[in-house]
């Protein structure tokens, strides 16, 4: 399996635009736009991941609102395979699945439509988002996506803030990769 050569993801690093004290103050957000607009960026990580999954033998890509429906969608079409948003509570127009997770104060939920996997069965799904943090988000849909007896293989990100120590919940349910890591 490929892996990036550290001035790849250097590269892909460099291609990333942190904004201090977004959205509250103290956080540094990774705003993925300046990403997506450099052609050769978005390239490199895409043929990347194509390398990466191409031999997985996967029937669906997950993707998780909204970045994730960025990543997943455009590789799911490289894939030739299928791509399904898992969205928001109240997003969704047909019937859905849900699955709420907790946050600081209170809880969210997210849904994917109850048919959204075509009715097969122990599909397998690789889960795909732009970055994890805590894992919440994550977590809530490895178990949505398994509550209706699919199978996601693994769940990749983008970036990792490794020093939330969000992907720990995830090694609990599935393997989980990321193509950069921020300590």
């Amino acid at each position: 399996m490929k892996e990036l050569k550290k001035e790849e993801k250097d590269f892909l690093l460099s291609s990333i635009r942190d904004i201090p004290d977004f959205p509250k103050p103290g956080i540094v957000f990774k705003d993925i736009t300046t990403l997506l607009n450099n052609k050769e960026a978005f390239s490199l990580l895409m043929e990347h991941l194509e390398e990466r999954y191409k031999d997985y033998n996967l029937d669906f890509i997950a993707g998780i609102e909204s970045r994730g429906f960025i990543f997943g969608a455009a590789l799911a079409t490289r894939l030739g395979i299928g791509f399904i948003p898992v969205r928001k509570k109240g997003k969704l127009p047909y019937t859905t699945v849900s699955e709420k997770y907790s946050l600081e104060y209170g809880y969210d939920e997210i849904e994917i439509h109850i048919d959204a996997f075509r009715k097969e069965e122990g599909a397998k799904v690789l889960l795909i988002d732009d970055l994890i943090a805590t894992g919440g988000t994550a977590e809530a849909a490895v178990k949505l996506i398994n509550k209706i007896h699919e199978n996601v293989v693994e769940v990749c990100f983008i970036i990792n803030l490794k020093f939330l120590n969000g992907e720990a919940k995830l090694k609990k349910l599935t393997n989980v990769y990321s193509v950069l890591e921020i300590e």
